[in-house]
């Protein structure tokens, strides 16, 4: 497999019917999108697969189920609930401008924009209100991901600038 960074686009949440079919929950918008990157890398238990041919659909209800190439029966079903879907970061698309993968953003040094180091980028996440911006550094930072403190992303320079109060 690729050394190259992945992306985790969701996983494998049980079996639907008795041919092999898979109920999936997606994290891309909207949630159907995940039938268009592949191959996928299924990850179970520590073993990776690489999987192409996967078909599936959105359906009426809002769940989404799949057919994968050699899962043909329920038990073959059963055997994968859990299994991650991965991508490769190159087959996603390019982003607007202004707009950022989260797994673009991890990794990135943070300082504010009086020069005060913060950290650097954990992982980002969504608290029902606002995406979060998770830093680590001499203690452990949680800022919003909005206009008001994002004030500039650099990834070719691997910084962003925010307005923050560094004591808080």
């Amino acid at each position: 497999m690729s050394t190259e960074r992945r992306i985790l686009l969701g996983r494998v949440i049980g079996a639907f019917g008795v041919r092999g079919e898979l109920k999936l929950e997606s994290w891309t918008n909207p949630r159907d999108a995940l039938f268009r990157y592949k191959p996928w890398i299924l990850v179970h238990r520590g073993e990776e697969s690489l999987v192409s041919g996967a078909k599936g659909k959105l359906n009426p209800n809002g769940s989404i189920t799949a057919r994968l190439p050699d899962v043909e029966t329920r038990d073959d079903a059963e055997a994968i609930v859990g299994a991650e879907i991965w991508v490769l970061r190159s087959q996603l698309p390019p982003s607007k401008p202004g707009e950022y993968y989260w797994v673009d953003l991890e990794g990135l040094k943070v300082a504010t924009i009086d020069g005060v180091e913060l950290g650097t980028i954990s992982h980002l996440f969504n608290n029902g209100a606002n995406d979060v911006i998770a830093i680590k550094g001499e203690r452990e930072r949680y800022l919003p991901y909005t206009p008001d403190v994002v004030r500039e992303v650099d990834l070719d320079g691997g910084r962003m600038l925010v307005d923050w109060d560094p004591e808080f």
